[in-house]
């Protein structure tokens, strides 16, 4: 039977919300449909291009932005905060001698999260979890937490709107960049800037309405972003959101967790890049960590004895998640252990370290502790507003961009040793 945008209906789905008003629903889905694509096939093919040369070694993914974003916390200078410390970044990895950077941002459709749980409980009550502003909504009570669907019609609007956002900024940014590149001690002249989007594609609803077939490759193309990506909670084999993704042409992202072993990582990658394209996949590994060291290089040694072209990213974010007291948080230390790991492993087992994969945001929050304006347990209070995950301000993901550019630099290093 050949794929289409609805092959996925005949699948389990997990991490979907129960909307109860299925009238609503397809209402809401006959409208997507007909809406406004929120990407061109153009630039996807462009992204693909770039991620082909990570895929080669020729070139480093930084993929970041927020866990979730908001409806109410929206507005041009939040973006325009993402857009810049991504740019910024950027130039810090360039300016450590990374070579080519692809910017990959969270950006104009991470509006829905999976959990852990299908219902909260507070005091007593039982209400539906909280699932992202494209769900239902932050608060505590039954009219907030119950999925209406007609919130995706908003996530599509704010979506479209950061994208208007994000091009105008990359326009402008060629002016900027001489300033970055000097405050981050770089000569490099500017160029023009690409900034892509990517989030998770959990909503398959959403996804599926907006999907569109081009006549002159002859593909089906998720017009929601640039990219998409799988959580580690919905790459089930047999499941719905790994049988959407297999049949659209965007690069497409897979979370690959502790649970997951080479003989499944090789099945799912049969499944979601048959034809072994470089740029197609990114291998987003999320360990921890405590566990990178124990997990990853079965995972790597798999994909490199098999000839995969697939790009090994980490998000060192995930897997380092801890509670103190009433917060959830994570570490610096943890992170930028983790990507050294992955660094590590990638040497040993003569892959590409190709990627990292934040939680951040432009904001001046006090969700993740440490750093080189050091956080402690005491702030975490004063300007925690993270509805979801903990996330990286602005500063700790900078001082993330300096660890990856000295790892970088370091591994740069040995080659030209090994290769004199």
């Amino acid at each position: 039977m050949s794929w289409t945008p609805r092959s996925w209906r005949s699948r389990p789905a997990a991490q979907m919300p129960d909307y109860p008003d299925h009238g609503a629903l397809r209402r809401v889905e006959a409208r997507l449909a007909t809406a406004a694509p929120l990407t061109q096939i153009a630039d996807i093919m462009h992204l693909r291009a770039q991620l082909a040369r990570v895929a080669t070694g020729r070139a480093f993914l930084i993929q970041g932005g927020d866990c979730a974003e908001s409806f109410a916390e929206f507005g041009s200078d939040k973006v325009r905060a993402t857009f810049n410390l991504l740019l910024k970044m950027g130039a810090i990895l360039r300016a450590g001698g990374c070579g080519e950077v692809v910017h990959l941002a969270r950006i104009a459709g991470q509006f829905a999260k999976p959990r852990s749980s299908s219902t909260e409980t507070i005091d007593g009550v039982t209400l539906p979890s909280y699932r992202g502003d494209a769900v239902n909504g932050p608060a505590f009570d039954m009219a907030s937490r119950t999925p209406d669907p007609r919130r995706l019609l908003d996530a599509h609007r704010q979506a479209q709107v950061t994208i208007d956002l994000l091009k105008a900024y990359a326009a402008a940014a060629y002016a900027d960049l001489p300033k970055i590149n000097r405050a981050v001690g770089s000569n490099e002249p500017a160029r023009p800037v690409s900034l892509f989007t990517s989030h998770e594609a959990l909503l398959l609803n959403y996804e599926q309405a907006l999907t569109r077939f081009d006549e002159a490759s002859e593909r089906w193309w998720a017009l929601s972003g640039h990219m998409i990506w799988l959580g580690d909670r919905t790459r089930q084999l047999d499941g719905a959101h790994v049988e959407f993704a297999s049949g659209i042409a965007n690069p497409v992202g897979l979370k690959c967790g502790p649970s997951l072993g080479p003989d499944e990582l090789l099945r799912l990658i049969d499944r979601l890049d048959p034809g072994n394209r470089p740029g197609r996949l990114v291998l987003i590994g999320r360990f921890g960590a405590a566990n990178v060291r124990d997990h990853l290089p079965e995972l790597m040694r798999a994909t490199r004895r098999e000839g995969r072209n697939a790009i090994w990213s980490i998000d060192p974010m995930h897997g380092n998640t801890r509670s103190l007291g009433r917060f959830k948080t994570r570490l610096l230390r943890d992170i930028v252990s983790e990507v050294s790991a992955f660094f590590d492993v990638a040497a040993a087992e003569g892959v590409h370290p190709g990627g990292v994969h934040l939680e951040m945001t432009g904001a001046d929050v006090t969700e993740c502790l440490g750093g080189s304006l050091p956080l402690s347990e005491e702030d975490l209070p004063r300007r925690y507003l993270t509805h979801c995950d903990p996330r990286l301000n602005r500063t700790q993901a900078l001082d993330v961009a300096a660890a990856v550019a000295r790892l970088l630099g370091r591994r740069r290093l040995l080659i030209t040793s090994d290769a004199a």
